[in-house]
């Protein structure tokens, strides 16, 4: 959510914010601004709407200078217009920041600041930091925004200059990501990795409750206590060339397409087949400790919360061990029960997810075991739990998630099939398993040769308004997977449930306007399913099935089937998920959508 970028060094600051913030589209923002100062004057230039909106209005103007600070925001605090974006400043124009992240007292203190003058431009939470900081301000930047700080109750990402000390940027993390670009002579500040990979691939992560004073000719960290701390400078590994589309007209097609490799680094080096061994290395839990876990219990948010759904399915088919799956943003607000030998699992795409991370910080006070399953390495739920483990697909650009879902079940299999072993399940079973996971990318790849008929199935139900998606046990998580896809990226209203759950209410919305998208592969409760479908056709409802290959019987229940290859029950989420990502995709792509950034919505949801 939200998106930061800072450029201090020898060239135009300008284009290199710009290009910052076009790499931080991916987040979700709805207008974008920027502040310079070349230490004489300090401008600024604001737009509602996309980068590119701001881009033409500052090349109507003459911005040069070396330093600046830039924005693209996601509205909380006021509506969508230029008085509300980003940067903010304060009474006397010389101080302004950027913010990620949310000022929960900001009503008490603006009121305050009011009664002793100061004049806001904004309804925005942010623009209370600028006056606080100016409030404070008697020529050094950064104690004043330390002592702005300590009235401060939420969350806050900060980039801060002020046209006094035009040598210098403020940069604050607590409880929003921060990254640091090193450079000879240059430092790049910004929200995530990407904004800044072009320049370069030597960062310093900024830890919570870190503040950083950063000049040209380098930078010094300090904690909340003013204290000096030595950063550790790290080289990124991604590749540049791993976010950009290449030929795809849609990061999320890509990201889609990417899978059937996303599956193979995910199991690399972890499963062996003659052994019917898996294993994740990092978890930093003996096997001993592991034998002795009684309840396992997933933490998570949005698509990843589907994914702990798929684990606690399959995790509890193979060994018996009790899962539950908690909404992070629920968990947290209500009386926790963890009992003694229970195991905490993190799951968030980002790493960074604010209600997931509060939640983790809640558990970690009562001393239970918490581990992380992310995709980005060094985030902040990679460095702050205990262990875990990194799915390794790769930067997801893409709003909607797709590959990262597939990863994070690829990784909770083999985590169930760790813990199987432990719990005395046969060596034989084992290896069937992993011998059907090692085929699964195989499959993908005969599924994602089916998209060209997948795309004209999106074509001909784009007229519908509506639609439910139906599945049982492994699946029972793909419905309700697929269905926020379909309401994330075409705007078109989708409810997941359980198939055997339609006939205690739902079921009276059914009719001929009213489709259902069904999951319906021949598993353990294939009949059950067909039974449930035979109701919906009853009341004139249409079908677009997802069956397994040669299955006969479906095409004289449903109007429409793709086909998916044969596989082991608890593997079938693997592939049933496929067709509900291309057929979402593809029907918001022909409404002439923004299928990578949909309206609303941000990839990394940093704030609570």
């Amino acid at each position: 959510m939200c998106g930061i970028v800072g450029y201090i060094g020898k060239k135009n600051a300008v284009p290199i914010l710009l290009d910052g913030l076009k790499r931080l589209e991916y987040r979700g923002y709805d207008s974008a601004g920027l502040v310079c100062t070349d230490g004489k004057e300090i401008e600024s230039c604001k737009a509602v709407g996309k980068v590119k909106k701001l881009e033409k209005k500052i090349k109507r103007s003459r911005f040069f200078c070396t330093l600046g600070i830039a924005h693209t925001r996601w509205a909380t605090h006021g509506q969508v217009c230029e008085a509300n974006t980003h940067p903010h400043f304060d009474c006397a124009k010389k101080i302004a920041l950027v913010h990620n992240g949310i000022i929960e007292n900001y009503d008490k203190l603006k009121k305050q600041l009011i009664s002793e003058g100061h004049k806001f431009e904004s309804e925005t939470d942010t623009e209370v930091i600028a006056h606080l900081i100016e409030k404070y301000y008697s020529g050094n930047l950064k104690r004043a925004v330390q002592k702005a700080l300590s009235y401060l109750v939420g969350t806050y990402g900060l980039a801060i200059i002020s046209k006094d000390e035009p040598d210098k940027i403020v940069a604050v993390r607590h409880g929003s990501p921060l990254v640091l670009g090193v450079r000879k002579n240059e430092y790049f500040v910004a929200s995530d990795v990407p904004a800044i990979l072009p320049f370069t691939k030597k960062v310093v992560y900024i830890n919570e409750g870190e503040i950083l004073e950063i000049k040209k000719s380098g930078f010094r960290a300090f904690d909340i206590r003013d204290r000096k701390i030595k950063k550790a400078i790290k080289k990124v590994k991604w590749q540049r060339g791993k976010i950009e589309k290449g030929n795809f007209p849609h990061f999320m097609l890509k990201e889609i397409f990417e899978q059937p490799q996303v599956v193979r680094r995910a199991m690399a080096g972890r499963v062996v087949l003659k052994k019917g061994e898996a294993h994740l290395g990092g978890l930093n839990i003996a096997s001993k400790e592991l034998k002795n876990i009684k309840r396992i219990l997933f933490i998570a948010c949005g698509t990843a919360n589907f994914a702990g759904l798929c684990g606690k399915y399959i995790i509890e088919e193979l060994t018996g061990i009790p899962c539950d799956v908690e909404l992070a943003s629920e968990f947290r607000y209500k009386r926790q029960i963890l009992q003694k030998n229970t195991l905490v699992f993190l799951i968030s795409q980002s790493g960074e997810t604010a209600d997931t991370i509060a939640a983790m910080r809640e558990i970690q006070k009562q001393r239970i075991p918490v581990l992380g399953i992310s995709n980005v390495v060094d985030s902040t739920i990679a460095r702050e739990t205990q262990g875990g483990t990194f799915i390794h697909a790769g930067p997801e650009i893409g709003v909607a998630s797709t590959k990262a879902f597939l990863g994070q079940v690829i990784v909770l299999v083999i985590l169930a099939l760790e813990f199987a072993k432990l719990n005395g399940l046969s060596k034989k079973i084992r290896q069937k398993i992993i011998k059907g996971l090692l085929i699964v990318p195989c499959q993908i790849e005969e599924i994602l040769r089916q998209a060209p008929k997948i795309k004209r199935l999106a074509e001909k139900y784009i007229k519908y308004k509506n639609f439910f998606y139906l599945g049982r046990k492994f699946n029972y998580p793909i419905a309700l997977e697929g269905a926020l896809k379909l309401k994330e990226i075409s705007y078109i209203h989708a409810e997941g449930y359980g198939a055997g759950e339609m006939k205690h209410g739902p079921i009276a919305l059914v009719d001929s306007k009213f489709p259902v998208f069904a999951i319906a592969p021949q598993d353990s409760v294939y009949e059950k399913t067909i039974s449930n479908l035979e109701e919906i056709k009853a009341r004139h409802g249409k079908i677009l099935a997802v069956a397994t290959s040669g299955d006969k019987k479906i095409k004289n229940l449903a109007d429409d089937v793709i086909y998916i290859p044969k596989t082991m029950e608890i593997l079938q989420p693997l592939l049933t998920v496929v067709p509900c990502q291309l057929f979402a995709y593809y029907l918001a792509a022909k409404k002439g959508l923004d299928v990578d950034k949909p309206r609303n919505l941000a990839k990394s949801v940093t704030v609570e």
